[in-house]
């Protein structure tokens, strides 16, 4: 029973995708995901039993996963994706540019691993992004002014990075709390 117990969330979401989202295609959005877990280092074999086929990639949620490695160009063509969920890893390199295509993205949260570079500009295409947290990462360069066209967005949080300049007052970011 518990082993039931701890695939119900998964049943579920597989049930949301499956049933009351038929008309997505997961044959290009499932080989972009298996290109990039080629490119990953799985120590505790998460991604083990993941089949690009079977899988509908509306959420990706490897957090705390203790996954190592880099982020691809591939991740833009994951069109659906509403919830990138990647804290808490070990990746490293720069936060792809093309993030910046995931138009149904509605939270991204990459913090706390080893990113680095700046925010890429393209983050700002995202209209339906909420949520965009990339604290405790090794980022670096301004906040990019564009970002305060997100007018849904509700949280954003880029502490313990290596950010400088000003931080825009426009937009979602005239209520923002800052801390100091």
């Amino acid at each position: 029973m518990a082993s039931l117990r701890s695939k119900l969330p998964f049943l579920s979401f597989f049930f949301f995708c499956f049933y009351v989202s038929p008309s997505i295609s997961t044959n290009s959005e499932g080989n972009a995901l298996h290109a990039l877990r080629s490119r990953l280092s799985d120590p505790t074999n998460v991604l083990q039993s993941w089949d690009p086929t079977l899988v509908n990639p509306c959420t990706w949620d490897l957090g705390n996963s203790n996954i190592t490695g880099r982020l691809g160009p591939e991740l833009g063509q994951l069109q659906h994706l509403q919830y990138l969920e990647l804290y808490r890893n070990n990746f490293e390199g720069e936060i792809p540019e093309e993030l910046g295509n995931l138009k149904n993205l509605v939270s991204l949260d990459l913090y706390e691993n080893q990113l680095h570079g700046e925010i890429p500009k393209s983050l700002a295409k995202l209209k339906s992004l909420r949520f965009l947290r990339l604290n405790n990462n090794r980022l670096s360069g301004s906040i990019p002014r564009e970002l305060a066209s997100l007018s849904n967005l509700k949280v954003f949080d880029v502490s313990n990075n290596d950010i400088c300049g000003t931080i825009p007052i426009e937009g979602p970011f005239g209520s923002f709390p800052m801390e100091r």
